[in-house]
């Protein structure tokens, strides 16, 4: 009968995942000694300020974030063929692409670095939700960044820069109130899809 406890026991914790036996979470290749990081600790400070209505707000903002990186270009796109306007045409592409691109690296450095959601290395700490896939960089803002960034070099009027970066100002900030990124996620975020518009501006007319 000892022999069938002891078994069951081990199989049972190696189904654990690792923070389920360690208590301390998975690994963060940006910090492997574990502990307090201003990373995390500025997710606590955030996640001590949710409201039900300021939650509702950020969590809806980051959800719509694909649909206005899709709908910049789509409708720049449509505007030209109506307008018969080959420049506008030229610009929607050019964002596009920019995004696009944006989204490539972006997966392929994921899968790279590796790097553990917040919740999965702190196992005390609470987000919104539980999204999958890994941490670093954050695709929403790197997606938003790239979008944003680009619309402005295409459009360089104040009316569209400001909304433009306000909006992915509010994305990267929503992905960290949602507590499923670190503040060093964002910010390689935005570097990467900031970098990213620059870098495909050879397709603007």
């Amino acid at each position: 009968m000892r022999i069938h406890h002891w078994l069951f026991l081990t199989a049972a914790l190696h189904a654990l995942p690792v923070s389920a036996q360690t208590g301390t979470g998975q690994v963060d290749p940006f910090h492997p000694s574990g502990g307090q990081t201003a990373d995390i600790r500025v997710l606590e400070i955030l996640a001590e300020q949710r409201t039900p209505g300021q939650t509702a707000f950020w969590r809806a903002l980051s959800n719509a974030n694909n649909y206005v990186n899709v709908a910049i270009p789509a409708g720049l796109l449509v505007a030209g063929i109506i307008r018969h306007d080959e420049p506008m045409r030229q610009n929607a592409l050019y964002i596009a692409s920019s995004t696009a691109v944006t989204a490539l690296l972006n997966y392929a450095i994921k899968q790279l670095v590796k790097r553990p959601r917040p919740f999965l290395t702190h196992i005390d700490f609470t987000p919104v939700y539980r999204p999958g896939q890994y941490s670093f960089p954050s695709g929403h803002s790197s997606a938003a960044f790239s979008s944003a960034i680009a619309l402005s070099r295409a459009y360089p009027r104040w009316y569209v820069i400001a909304p433009a970066l306000l909006w992915a100002g509010g994305t990267a900030y929503s992905r960290m109130y949602l507590g499923v990124h670190y503040p060093s996620d964002v910010a390689g975020g935005i570097l990467l899809g900031g970098g990213t518009a620059f870098a495909m501006g050879f397709l603007r007319p």
